[in-house]
């Protein structure tokens, strides 16, 4: 940088401490300034694209023309360092401290069992922390609208909006969603029963807010903002220049010279496109400091906005403004505060401005059709001078293109009034209610004659139907000037489907669920002028009951958990079976927890980014590096020529490449990987590595292409009880049907982390990894490098989720970054994005399921033949054992006395799948569960009944000749039933489908029995190294991970009980390979049952070696005690091993004991479903689950809740797309799903089933990390029958296929409500898809 171009230095505040940036590049965002230049490493990286809330942080402004203090949550990750200028940043160091004091928010999450694997809590800590600043007593809707933009996967949400609830002042009622009995009308519950039921946490106990004791702003920062006459401010960075004018004179100045600079005021839009697209501008101009943007007049036509004003200041004037004029007046405010209360998140519209969003022109912009419907206009300065440019069909030329001169800047918007007679509405349908971008948007306009009926003036505008926002011009022309009566509408609906046709290849896909939303809004909006009509008393027709609209239930109630309590006699000291806080559940709240990339910089250290394939099936003809060799901070190129040792990573008889050399087989293989000195300057390096490619012939990508070509990974799988084909000669129906089942992403909020530090000399490495199986990953560098396991040493000190996706592919990524610390001599640090993460390294498997049943009139399923395939991916990875264990899984809670099951795994050119939580039950379930429905609607019978009869019942064999006793799961069956009270619900549900046309509620429930531990053997053992201190303190270290499930809690108890010593006296550092060797993964639901027993025994040990000096000294402390064996030369360590239960399953001979035990359990689900969208609400949940006797009920039931809401997003909401050359879609939050907080039922109990106990684990307890997972299926099966309700009103009955994910649109299109009907089907083949049915 010359002299002559000296930036100017930018000065901010963070934590009250002052800092000033002299050399502040544009490119750096808020996120990388705090975590690697200031080391606060509280605020995570979880996506890098405003979509998932974990690196929220709280900005505080002084507004000088107010003279008041703003406060707002924002995303660091989009939050350019250079548009701080001036303003205060909290994080969540700023707020609390183990080392200070903790802020109320930090403890109330902690205590009430809010923070698993604890990586989103700072982002939930500071969302919240920031809703007290501007509210401090929230109400519930504020609590949950606050939180949107944070996405937990550990929690299932509901302990975090506990430990929220507690700053509420109101109390919800239950009335409020019309769930059956009041908790007001004291039949539910007496005063006496509730002080004996045991809580989860007691909030008595939580410290009082104190808004006095928050940190002030600045008094420095208010002087610089009152400064008479600021000056413009200029940064140059390496690539890029940031410009802040002060006025508009300027801004128009700048913008007339510079035309193709972009104005960035939130950076949402500009933000993603640089760091996803890799778009380069060389000159941004940020107008953020220009107060005419942010001025609002108002006239007597309406209200112009400030083109620069945030969407959540326009949301809260249009609230006030609502508030001061009559009803009439307001028409488009409300159609518009609708619309922003779902745009985004919190964070994002904090941040995003009117004219930004306005601008962007997004097809399926929410905010457009509805400024457009409403005849607003927006006001642009040039150099030229000012003119007025209507919001119309002409302002929207192109996909993100407007009519405007790439010189002109929007300075505001203008709203109008509404008149008397005027309606305006807005609808959007969405694939998750809150914080995602719209499929379909709409805003309608229609004007009435005084009094009467006849249609003076009308306007409708859409978004998701086009490149652009798009009017229904010759709609409109069809209503205008005729009644608003039902032929005029019918006719509109056929000239609408005409007008908006899309093609059946259009981007985005769902042709023909765009082009039904399209009608079904229309008539929506046509349902609510008939209601305003009638309000005027200009129609007296009355709308009969049932076609009225209502919205979807949408308040949290509060929910119970039931658990036992411990028995009388058991020591107060003895933790074991009480609700303790995950041990480092503050740590996690305050930010001070290290994950794998919050450990500091080493002096020299270099960052690896991968270069993956761009095809799906072809030979690497030509790699050249030599571009990348030559940008700055580029270091070295690692290749697979470049691997001392093995280069392939071999699984049952398949080698997987780990860097490919000749030939590809997926998008996304990783091909070599560019070594840089900055995460930045890798990633530069990877965008200029050039690989050609010649593409070979013919790839699969789904399963049935596999099944054609016989492309399947061997073995494949079959076992057989009684004779198939001799039963199904004697039943008396049979039935032929199938169904599919996406796959799913991990979306562990955590990426893969791994650093691997050179010891300096005997080839000796450190690697700190995000791994649930150090010794794999120990063992794979090892061979790698070509050298012993005993000179790496793996640590992993917590993971921040991992639920299956971070055991093979880790240890993979982790043998790549071993190669370039081995070659570079450097330690190297490898964090994926999130978007590589999800290309990379694949999900759960989607399956095919077919099946034939043989059954009797009586509901009796006599004979059941079904075929799986799944889809394995590129390589075979775990799918093998994957297939296993679906096939041990499919009798389910069935005893089906003739049942054959065969399953293969297909090789096809998509990234390779591997485990997942649940590991195949859940797809292996899913498929007998849809047959046993299927059965029970050809019957005409409820399906719970058939569910009854065909379970086992008495002392039980499975499939595979195990002996079981289905007690317990029967108990839950039964009890699930009573605590749903499921036949009233029944009854009820009945009742609310006759009275509702459009909206209809369904039912079901849902068993699980699921084999714990591993059918391996070997698989199921464990050690632990117990070492007491002379001080007494004692340090524990097994080999299980911690990743969010509490199995460190669980140990701590565990040797609290052994050694008779409080909890607090043990601590757990990390999870090493040095410490405990040969470790196998934590995994299967086995993790505290092997552990644990081995824990067990080495305090067992250690206080048998403590007898002699106890009965010398029996009123002697534990620390007098240790004191006294040391120096007796007593050995105050000790090694402790579980050999696991002897497992096995011999497939030839179809028998064998593979699991220890049954995890049992039972869930009740009701949904309400809006027929013409597809949306629905999960209205009310009862889990009831047999664990045993819970070792820890809070930690189990937040693994219980965690692994429905895991479930709910895999058979309801997320979907994976692939585009038909095989390249992943779906990268991120913003196009990929997950469940947030508006999915989490309105009710949601979980039970732990009482009395019950299980020989064959630690202290009688069970495993429950997956089990529950498949039962998220009870929302899948309850929106069926919502769907066969619907279905019914049009004539059709009998089975149908409601494939997995049941999203929104799979839902609509099952209804088959008459608008759905009148669109026109596609022949498949006649067109290309936009993506794959994998």
């Amino acid at each position: 940088m010359s002299a002559g171009n000296e930036g100017d230095a930018l000065c901010f505040f963070i934590n009250g401490k002052k800092v000033t940036e002299n050399h502040a590049d544009p490119e750096t965002m808020l996120l990388s300034f705090l975590r690697e230049k200031l080391r606060l490493t509280g605020t995570k990286y979880g996506c890098g694209g405003g979509g998932c809330g974990a690196c929220t942080v709280m900005v505080s402004r002084y507004q000088p023309a107010t003279k008041t203090i703003i406060h707002y949550s924002a995303n660091a990750c989009l939050l350019p360092l250079c548009q701080l200028h001036g303003a205060a940043v909290t994080t969540v160091e700023g707020i609390g401290s183990t080392k200070t004091r903790i802020h109320p928010v930090q403890e109330r999450l902690a205590k009430a069992h809010g923070s698993q694997c604890g990586f989103c809590t700072p982002g939930m800590v500071m969302s919240m922390y920031t809703l007290l600043r501007n509210k401090p007593q929230p109400t519930m809707e504020d609590i949950t609208q606050a939180l949107a933009g944070n996405l937990c996967r550990c929690t299932g949400y509901r302990p975090i909006i506990d430990g929220c609830r507690t700053f509420c002042q109101e109390t919800s009622c239950c009335k409020a969603n019309g769930v059956g009995n009041c908790c007001l009308s004291g039949e539910e519950s007496t005063a006496k029963s509730e002080l004996e039921e045991p809580m989860l946490f007691d909030k008595e106990e939580f410290l009082p807010l104190d808004p006095t004791q928050e940190l002030i702003f600045p008094p420095e920062l208010i002087l610089m903002a009152e400064v008479a006459n600021p000056k413009t401010l200029t940064f140059h960075g390496e690539r890029m220049t940031w410009v802040s004018p002060t006025s508009l004179e300027e801004l128009v100045q700048l913008k007339s010279s510079n035309p193709q600079a972009p104005l960035v005021m939130g950076n949402t839009n500009i933000g993603p496109d640089i760091k996803f697209k890799g778009v380069l501008h060389p000159l941004i101009i940020s107008p953020t400091r220009v107060m005419e943007l942010f001025e609002v007049t108002q006239t007597p036509q309406g209200v112009w906005f400030g083109a620069g004003c945030s969407l959540s200041e326009v949301r809260s004037l249009l609230e006030k403004i609502v508030l001061q004029f009559p009803e009439e007046k307001t028409e488009l405010f409300k159609a518009l505060i609708q619309q922003l209360g779902n745009l985004g998140s919190e964070q994002i519209r904090n941040v995003a401005s009117l004219g930004g969003n306005i601008m962007s022109a997004y097809p399926n912009s929410d905010l457009n059709p509805v400024l457009a419907a409403g005849n607003s206009k927006v006001n642009v300065i040039s150099f030229g001078g000012r003119r007025e440019v209507p919001l119309n069909q002409d302002f929207f030329v192109s996909f993100g293109k407007t009519i405007l001169r790439p010189d002109e800047v929007v300075v505001s918007v203008f709203i109008p009034f509404s008149r008397k007679g005027e309606f305006v509405r807005a609808f959007r349908q969405a694939p998750r209610k809150e914080s995602s971008f719209a499929t379909v948007t709409t805003g309608m306009r229609v004007l009435f004659l005084e009094g009467s009926r006849v249609v003076q003036d009308v306007s409708i505008y859409y978004g998701g139907m086009g490149p652009t926002t798009v009017r229904a011009a010759k709609t409109c022309a069809a209503l205008r000037a005729r009644p608003w009566d039902d032929e005029t509408l019918s006719r509109a609906y056929d000239i609408l489907l005409d007008e908006l046709a899309l093609p059946p290849s259009a981007p985005g896909g769902k042709v023909e669920f765009r082009r039904s939303l399209a009608l079904s809004f229309l008539f929506k909006f046509n349902l609510e002028v008939l209601q305003k009509l009638r309000e005027m008393n200009v129609i007296t027709d009355e709308l009969p009951e049932e076609m009225r609209i209502q919205h979807l239930p949408r308040v949290i109630q509060p929910s119970l958990q039931e658990f036992q309590h411990v028995s009388k006699d058991q020591s107060d000291q003895d933790p074991v079976g009480r609700p303790i806080m995950h041990r480092s559940a503050i740590s996690q709240a305050t930010g001070e927890a290290v994950y794998c990339d919050d450990i500091p910089r080493t002096d020299g250290e270099l960052f690896l980014a991968l270069v993956t394939s761009s095809h799906a099936h072809a030979k690497i003809i030509g790699l050249d590096v030599s571009e990348a060799l030559q940008l700055p901070g580029v270091v070295d190129v690692i290749t697979a020529k470049d691997i001392p040792g093995k280069k392939v990573r071999s699984m049952f008889g398949y080698d997987e490449e780990l860097l490919a050399e000749t030939e590809v087989s997926c998008v996304g293989q990783m091909i070599c990987a560019v070594v840089a000195d900055t995460r930045a300057h890798a990633k530069r390096g990877v965008a200029a590595v050039k690989i050609s490619y010649e593409d070979l012939p013919d790839p699969v990508f789904t399963t049935e292409e596999a099944i054609e070509k016989s492309s399947f990974f061997e073995p494949r799988r079959m076992i057989e009880r009684g004779n198939v084909i001799e039963a199904f000669k004697s039943v008396d129906q049979i039935y032929e049907g199938e169904i599919r089942m996406g796959g799913q992403e991990h979306f562990y909020m955590e990426t893969q982390s791994m650093l691997v530090v050179p010891v300096g000399e005997e080839m000796e490495f450190n690697v700190y990894v995000s791994t649930q199986w150090p010794t794999s990953t120990q063992e794979a560098i090892a061979e790698t490098l070509g050298i012993p396991s005993n000179r790496v040493t793996c640590h992993v000190k917590r993971i921040g989720g991992a639920f299956g996706g971070k055991v093979t592919k880790t240890a993979i990524l982790a043998s790549i970054t071993s190669v370039a610390a081995w070659k570079t001599n450097h330690s190297v640090r490898c964090v994926l994005e999130r978007g590589e993460d999800m290309l990379i390294t694949g999900g759960r498997h989607p399956v095919l399921g077919k099946y034939k049943v043989g059954f009797m009139n009586d509901g009796r399923i006599m004979a059941a033949d079904i075929q799986y395939y799944i889809n394995a991916g590129n390589t075979v990875d775990e799918s093998v054992l994957v297939v296993e264990k679906i096939l041990l899984h499919m009798d389910n809670a069935y005893n089906i006395p003739n049942l054959r099951g065969r399953a293969a795994a297909c090789k096809t050119n998509l990234p390779s799948n591997t485990a997942f939580r649940g590991f195949g039950v859940p797809q292996s379930i899913m498929v007998v569960e849809n047959m046993v429905n299927d059965v029970a609607v050809v019957l005409g019978r409820p399906a719970d009944q058939i569910r009854e009869v065909n379970m086992y019942k008495g002392l039980s064999t499975t499939h595979y000749k195990f002996e079981f006793s289905p007690e317990n799961m029967l108990r839950c069956w039964e009890e699930c039933k009573a605590k749903s009270d499921y036949s009233a619900r029944r009854r009820a549900i009945d009742q609310f489908n006759q009275q509702n046309r459009w909206k209809k509620r369904g039912i079901s429930v849902i068993p699980i029995k699921y084999g714990i531990a591993f059918a391996e053997s070997f698989l199921n053992q464990a050690a632990a190294l117990v070492h007491i201190y002379r001080d007494g303190s004692v340090l524990v270290t097994h080999g299980g991970t911690e990743m969010g499930q509490g199995i460190h809690t669980k140990m701590q108890q565990v040797a609290s009980r052994e050694l008779h010593i409080q909890p607090s006296k043990i601590y757990i550092s990390e999870t090493s390979t040095s410490t405990v060797p040969n470790t196998c993964p934590s995994a299967a639901s086995f993790g505290t049952d092997a552990n644990g027993m081995a824990v067990k025994n080495a305090c067992q040990i250690l206080y048998q070696r403590l007898e002699p000096i106890r009965q010398k000294n029996p009123k002697g402390s534990w620390e007098s005690w240790v004191q006294a064996a040391f120096f007796e030369k007593i050995s105050l360590s000790a090694t402790g091993f579980y050999r696991g239960p002897d497992l096995y399953m011999d497939w030839d001979k179809m028998e064998g004991q593979p699991y220890a035990y049954f995890t049992f359990g039972a869930c009740f689900c009701e949904v309400e479903l809006d027929c013409l969208t597809g949306d629905y609400q999960a209205v009310r949940t009862d889990i009831v689950v047999d664990i045993g006797r819970s070792v820890n009920p809070s930690v189990d039931i937040g693994q219980i809740e965690g692994a429905f809401m895991q479930g709910l997003g895999l058979y309801t909401l997320e979907e994976l797309k692939f585009s038909p050359s095989g390249l992943l879609y779906t990268r991120g939050p913003s196009q990929y799903k997950i469940p947030a907080v508006c999915d989490v039922p309105l009710l949601f109990n979980v039970y732990l089933l009482s009395d019950s106990h299980n020989p064959h684990a630690i202290y009688s307890s069970k495993g429950i990390g997956e089990p529950v997972l498949f039962l998220g299926s009870s929302v899948l099966f309850a929106i069926k029958d919502a769907v066969a309700a619907a279905r019914s009103e049009s004539g059709l009955v009998g089975p149908f296929t409601l494939s997995s994910p049941a999203t929104p649109e799979r839902a609509c299109l099952a209804c088959a409500t008459p608008f759905t009907q009148k669109i026109p089907v596609s022949k498949p083949g006649s067109f290309k898809l936009w993506a794959l049915n994998i």
